[in-house]
């Protein structure tokens, strides 16, 4: 009932993985708390494991969840997730815990100590909060950070605690990605290397649009069979306060001048994978990317210190209403501008917007009218209720052309389709008969195209384009057998059919030299979706006495 955990827990499922800290940004916003239920306001939080969830339990686990997300996303959750996804990941959370005591797995205090140490061993978090040295001292990064949330140092270091445990958990529980053998390994990676030599003809919907008829009876039906892709989903639209990253970018030069720049930057380049700027051509230009980073993230940084403070002063404003924000931003000159309408999925057209910014937005009303500060890449947000526009089918005659064309291309493929199957069939018979597939092909009028060798670890090929997917052509080149076509393969476009002409063994000098860290890999893949399945299976059965599941299952009716 509670579903594919994979699917709602990426935050939780980002632990498993080595706690790295690049390039982030503190930010926080001392306006907002997190909630200290469960989100109905109930003091019954269930149970796990037979034992009853107690209010500190959940407290704690939702106070650490806070910290594991801002470590990984840079920013507070408050409004970047839904209640209903805070919940869901703190109750997962809970439950690896309590597994992970039922079965005995402890940490000492120095081991606590050490992966606390690790994490405030950063000098990315040390310039962000204005200290020196290599190290954030946990004093400071209790007082500017943890505090303003509600947070302690003794969350903190549970925090670094059930980190540690978490991966004993995940270790233990996923021990079968250790069975991988050498032999399987090199099997497997011989398999998803060799190269297919192969022709291919495609069936575009393009080259048959000159033989649709277009009639007004039809494109009226046509529009009425697909009603539903006519219609325009919610949308909002917010009212913004923009605190530009360009408007601080000469102060933060300025700023970070008056410090070991030079030295700093020289120490993070030393630090970066040789491939991190793959644009590159010397150390000179890298060490200047370097040095333009760290200016924009100071640059963000104090760009959000004012929003910040703005926010306070918008937030803190009674009663709240949404005509606080101009209200404000006249007093302090700023000026206030206004998106048109955006759905869920484009977002705002006059920004790029993160996915955190678009969901805040649509978590906005009249009576809970402020979200921010926002972090986007070309600065941060404060925004406000404006009006809430409700999803309507747009009218024929509104979108008359629209529709004619989506009639053309829509008859235009079932066209290309049934060419291809047809020819499908004729080729079938050519190549029995030992027709070489050029001819058949050029015979039909379709001159085949050759694609460059591929494999099934190929992650592009531009010769197709927006042609086919590249996962389809694979799986076709795969089954096929040398020497033989593949089916007519269906796509959005028409579709296509392949040949292999022969395939390719793995150069066996890349396979020694890859071998090792494809099998490290691969082991670190079996093993987490070893414990990713028994997550799942957990969930499944021990989440059923929880709000959590309880809340779904209503959802579900």
């Amino acid at each position: 009932m509670i579903g594919t955990i994979r699917k709602h827990s990426k935050w939780l499922w980002l632990v498993i993985a080595a706690l790295t800290i690049i390039s982030f940004v503190y930010y926080f916003n001392p306006s907002q708390r997190m909630s200290s239920g469960n989100g109905g306001g109930s003091s019954n939080f269930g149970s796990i494991y037979g034992q009853q969830i107690s209010l500190d339990e959940y407290q704690s686990a939702q106070r650490e969840f806070y910290i594991f997300y801002l470590f990984h996303n840079g920013t507070w959750p408050d409004k970047s997730i839904s209640q209903s996804d805070l919940q869901r990941e703190v109750y997962l959370r809970l439950l690896i815990l309590k597994k992970a005591a039922k079965l005995g797995v402890h940490v000492s205090d120095d081991e606590a100590a050490a992966r606390a140490n690790e994490m405030l061993h950063s000098q990315e978090l040390a310039r962000v909060l204005h200290v020196k040295g290599e190290s954030v001292p946990l004093d400071a990064f209790v007082k500017q950070v943890l505090q303003p949330q509600g947070l302690s140092a003794d969350d903190f270091e549970n925090f670094a605690r059930h980190d540690i445990v978490i991966q004993e958990l995940v270790q233990a529980l996923g021990l079968s990605g250790d069975l991988v053998t050498p032999q399987e390994a090199a099997a497997l990676y011989a398999q998803e290397h060799q190269e297919f030599s192969a022709q291919i003809v495609f069936f575009s919907a393009s080259n048959y649009v000159s033989q649709v008829t277009v009639t007004p009876a039809a494109v009226a039906q046509f529009y009425t069979n697909y009603l539903a892709e006519y219609r325009v989903p919610d949308r909002v639209q917010v009212s913004y306060v923009e605190f530009n990253v360009t408007n601080y970018l000469a102060q933060a030069q300025a700023e970070l001048e008056k410090t070991n720049l030079d030295e700093i930057i020289e120490a993070d380049y030393d630090q970066l994978p040789t491939n991190y700027f793959p644009d590159v051509k010397t150390p000179a230009e890298g060490k200047a990317k370097v040095r333009e980073i760290l200016i924009r993230q100071r640059a963000l940084s104090d760009a959000h210190i004012q929003a910040n403070a703005f926010a306070t002063t918008v937030f803190q404003t009674d009663p709240a209403k949404p005509e606080n924000l101009a209200l404000v931003a006249k007093q302090k000159g700023l000026t206030v501008q206004t998106t048109a309408p955006f759905d869920s999925e484009t977002g705002p057209s006059e920004f790029s917007a993160p996915a955190d910014f678009t969901k805040a937005a649509f978590g906005l009303a009249p009576d809970e009218p402020f979200a921010g500060p926002l972090v986007a890449p070309d600065g941060i947000y404060i925004i406000a209720y404006d009006r809430q526009l409700p999803g309507e089918i747009l009218p024929f005659s509104q979108i008359h052309a629209r529709v004619t064309h989506d009639f053309q291309i829509a008859q235009a493929t079932a066209l290309a389709q049934r060419a291809g199957t047809n020819f499908s069939r004729t080729l079938t018979a050519d190549l029995a008969n030992g027709k070489n597939f050029a001819a058949a092909c050029v015979a039909a009028g379709m001159p085949p195209q050759t694609l460059p060798p591929f494999s099934l670890s190929t992650s592009e090929l531009p010769e197709i384009g927006d042609r086919a997917e590249l996962n389809q052509l694979k799986q076709a080149a795969f089954t096929a057998a040398t020497g033989h076509a593949s089916g007519f393969e269906q796509t959005a476009d028409g579709g296509f059919i392949l040949f292999v002409q022969s395939r390719l063994a793995a150069d066996p000098t890349a396979m020694n030299a890859d071998l090792p860290q494809f099998t490290a890999a691969l082991r670190r893949s079996r093993a987490d979706e070893a414990f990713q399945n028994w997550l799942n299976q957990e969930a499944n059965r021990e989440l059923r006495n929880t709000p959590l599941f309880k809340d779904q299952l209503a959802g579900e009716k």
